[in-house]
């Protein structure tokens, strides 16, 4: 409506009117949104994730540059890294946080009890303290979470499967960015404990530790290797997988990429599944709902990759079972 026309409409409204007239101008303010992923930024798994919640946030109506920003950062599987990006996101004061793992969430709510936190592919959010509960958390935090409470014991009955002859596995973990061993742990030994299988927790602080923890294990029969869930593991997952190879060691993972990699078996819940759904979370949030009258959500479904081409060359055939029950074989 043209000025003329208005003041014509309200028979000579006074001045005081007009500020009413001036903010419906005004355009939508920017929305800030803070990122920490618990990957290196050339991840292509992350940056699948990444994309997904970008294209949740599209599709709600909310357009980077437009009305929102979104700050990225990227910790690499390294517990300092995680510290440092989570206190310059609480610094920014954005109007949300998405948070990936456990330990980025971790970090990320140390620096802050009242920025509304969206977290995903986080292992037991009750237990590591992040939510009151899961259909109704209370606070500012809530989002998707990663059930690995069953996942090591399935493990262990897949990896018996693949490769008989297995006496004794190592569990490989990083303890600054693996899930508790409490929640861990005790499935993989009850687990192991009925196939008579011998378990040791490997723990790994560094790089250039993981070839002493493989070469160990292999050097007797029988020995097997379960990767623990970690940012670490994902990030040195191409030095896993070919250290595994090198010393002919089966070895079963929890994501996707490492049997894309050249990993024998992998098996898990969508560890990027949550990326898409987290933005309708992000939008409602930003909408005025408050986090804790958000549900945490839980895997819905776990998924089975094998390579078979890594099975060949380690001497182990598939059981038709076992390749049925596949979300997808490579060849």
């Amino acid at each position: 409506m043209r000025r003329r026309e208005f003041i014509t409409l309200l028979g000579g409204a006074t001045a005081a009117a007009w500020p009413l007239k001036t903010r419906a101008q005004q355009p939508e303010r920017m929305r800030l949104i803070g990122v920490l992923m618990a990957y290196a930024e050339s991840d292509p798994a992350a940056q699948a994730g990444v994309t997904a919640f970008r294209d949740g946030l599209s599709k709600l109506g909310w357009r980077e540059g437009n009305n929102i920003k979104i700050e990225l950062r990227w910790a690499a599987g390294n517990a300092d890294k995680f510290k440092t990006f989570a206190n310059e996101l609480v610094g920014l004061r954005p109007d949300v946080i998405l948070s990936m793992s456990t330990v980025g969430t971790s970090f990320v709510i140390r620096e802050t009890q009242t920025i509304p936190t969206v977290f995903v592919a986080v292992n037991d959010p009750m237990g590591s303290g992040f939510v009151g509960s899961l259909a109704h958390p209370g606070g500012h935090v809530t989002g998707f979470m990663l059930d690995v409470s069953s996942l090591g014991g399935k493990q262990v009955e897949l990896l018996k499967e693949i490769a008989p002859r297995t006496q004794h596995v190592a569990l490989l973990s990083n303890p600054a960015t693996s899930p508790s061993l409490q929640l861990f742990l005790p499935p993989i030994q009850a687990a192991a404990s009925s196939y008579g299988i011998a378990v040791r927790s490997t723990p790994v602080a560094a790089k250039d530790e993981i070839e002493g923890i493989i070469a160990a294990q292999a050097s007797e029969p029988g020995g097997g290797l379960i990767v623990a869930p970690s940012a670490f593991g994902s990030v040195n997952r191409e030095l896993i997988i070919a250290l595994a190879a090198k010393y002919s060691l089966p070895a079963i993972y929890y994501e996707r990429s490492f049997t894309d990699l050249g990993g024998l078996i992998a098996y898990s819940p969508d560890y990027f599944g949550g990326f898409g759904p987290a933005a309708g979370y992000v939008d409602r949030i930003l909408k005025g709902a408050k986090p804790g009258d958000l549900p945490v959500q839980a895997p819905t479904k776990f998924e089975l990759f094998i390579n078979l081409k890594t099975a060949k060359a380690l001497g182990l055939t598939i059981p038709s079972t076992i390749l049925a029950i596949a979300d997808e074989v490579i060849e």
